[in-house]
């Protein structure tokens, strides 16, 4: 054991975090990393008892078998084809309004977002449906990047959400409460970003323009209209089976998660898309997605237990409360720091750090657990956009890595991170845009 103050145990560990992560390092190893070290320094060998206590308590917890769950519903999702039928069927219905396609490519996002709550998933599939459409109508690039990337990140907001998940989990609240705070919050992103399209495009018709007139006239109103039913049904289904079962009490998040699984197996066979060589990409997928979410749990429990126990929450917590901003000031620097993190860090990393060190804080101003870990969920869709390490840009990126210039990726969520900015002051304004929908629903 090493006589070091707790400021200074502080400063080490967070540089230690930048320092592995900017060379590269996983983000569990990280952070498992610098609890050994720093927990050798503390309290000597008998930190590891403290580890393994803390890792059983991660492993004993009922509700994150939920992620495995709600991954594996994304992955059949993701099979059964019902974004490209949905895609098809609104482009047709939005496509000769200007900017149709990229209001297409939000509000399937939005609704996909619903389904399943995989980035990744779902900038790939928009990306490599609506791409190729807005290249052959002469969209700009910049916009059409960006509304692909900014739909995408819908889904780890709109329930049913993983981050969701484990954010209720380490917040020791309810999963049901925090997926209807959610609701609204993603339908006022999803809307600031269809307002933003469809008013740049009015506003200047060659950023996006509509598809042709003999196109649109391949299909009648009516076959549009039937287009649009049956490839929203399936969808609907599955968000009533999920999100209604939990919001009416009829079902656990970790209950409702089987029900939506279970679903969604049930489309990929009604799409006829079922092949036990999908079953059997979407089980190891599932396993790997999972077992990446784990070990940053069993890491970052560690790295807290160590950075809590050396005294280092009351170093973060004094000198927050120290800069003498008040209840709003210090919100908005809490908020800060996310935003700031989220360029550098996994979103996993940051709920992990950041819930022990400002729930205290956000409890002594009074500040609603409920909704302040909601502005925290708003907040960290920005990490998906902001580089140097948002993940949608390389997503995107990698739909097409020879013709998409990553520069013009940058420049094109700068509007949509803007506007989720916008969001989280919109949500700050009127709390009851979070607050009214769990205060009325009977979730667990």
């Amino acid at each position: 054991m090493i006589d070091i103050s707790p400021e200074l145990i502080t400063v080490l560990m967070f540089a230690g975090l930048l320092i592995g992560l900017f060379m590269g390092h996983p983000l569990a190893f990280v952070l498992g990393g610098l609890a050994v070290i720093f927990g050798l320094i503390g309290w000597g060998p008998s930190v590891f008892y403290i580890f393994m206590n803390r890792i059983w308590g991660t492993m004993d917890n009922y509700v994150l078998l939920a992620i495995p769950l709600f991954i594996f519903m994304a992955q059949l999702l993701d099979q059964s084809g019902v974004a490209e039928d949905l895609f098809k069927a609104l482009r047709y219905l939005l496509g000769q309004t200007k900017g149709g396609i990229a209001l297409a490519v939000i509000a399937v996002s939005t609704i996909f977002a619903a389904c399943t709550g995989i980035i990744g998933a779902s900038v790939v599939t928009m990306g490599l449906l609506a791409i190729p459409m807005m290249r052959k109508y002469g969209y700009n690039e910049e916009l059409s990047y960006g509304s692909i990337c900014a739909g995408g990140t819908l889904g780890i907001l709109i329930p049913p959400s993983i981050m969701l998940v484990v954010m209720a989990s380490q917040a020791t609240l309810s999963v049901g409460k925090l997926f209807a705070g959610a609701v609204f919050p993603g339908f006022i992103l999803s809307a600031l970003y269809m307002g933003y399209v469809g008013i740049r495009c009015f506003m200047k018709p060659e950023l996006g323009p509509p598809i042709s007139r003999e196109e649109r006239a391949q299909v009648t109103n009516m076959q549009v209209a039937l287009m649009v039913l049956k490839s929203l049904v399936p969808p609907m289904i599955l968000i009533l089976g999920v999100l209604g079962s939990i919001f009416f009490g009829i079902a656990t998040p970790t209950e409702a998660s089987g029900v939506g699984a279970f679903l969604s197996f049930l489309m990929v066979i009604a799409y006829r898309k079922f092949t036990w060589q999908g079953l059997y990409k979407a089980v190891i997928q599932t396993a790997k997605t999972n077992t990446m979410v784990i070990m940053i749990l069993c890491g970052a429990t560690c790295f807290t237990g160590v950075f809590l126990g050396v005294g280092g929450g009351d170093v973060v917590t004094n000198f927050v409360m120290g800069l003498g901003l008040g209840k709003w000031g210090t919100f908005w620097v809490m908020m800060a720091i996310v935003f700031l993190l989220g360029m550098f860090i996994d979103w996993i990393g940051i709920v992990l750090i950041c819930f022990p060190l400002f729930l205290p804080i956000a409890k002594q101003f009074g500040f609603d657990p409920i909704w302040f870990v909601i502005m925290m969920a708003v907040n960290l869709q920005a990490s998906f956009l902001t580089p140097p390490f948002g993940y949608a840009l390389f997503y995107i990126k990698g739909v097409d890595p020879d013709r998409i210039d990553i520069r013009k990726v940058y420049r094109g969520i700068v509007p949509f991170v803007i506007l989720m900015l916008i969001g989280l002051a919109v949500c700050a304004a009127f709390p009851d845009a979070i607050m009214w929908l769990p205060g009325i629903l009977i979730v667990d």
